[in-house]
């Protein structure tokens, strides 16, 4: 992938919801819950106000409603600012 977001801004690959059933019922899409946790694919430098604390290959938590989502080659990321990230998991 060929994007580099600007600033303080972050491009995040959702980690995949997961899908329960029950007693064979499938549960639509559209239905399931947004997932709250992804891994970071790339960051911008930062602004002279903020460093940059996350890096890419983090998996972070962030917001039920943060980001803007994006669609780049069928595959559904999010661009959000960096305050919009809750925590890092620690290695």
């Amino acid at each position: 992938m060929n994007i580099k977001p600007l600033a303080d801004r972050v491009l995040i690959q959702p980690c995949a919801a997961e899908e329960v059933t029950m007693a064979g019922i499938i549960i639509p899409d559209s239905a399931k819950e947004k997932p709250l946790k992804g891994t970071v694919l790339a960051a911008g430098n930062g602004t002279k106000d903020e460093e940059m604390v996350v890096k890419e290959g983090d998996t972070v938590l962030y917001g039920k409603y943060a980001g803007t989502e994006i669609e780049l080659d069928g595959e559904k990321y999010l661009i959000m600012r960096q305050s919009d990230i809750l925590a890092v998991f620690a290695d």
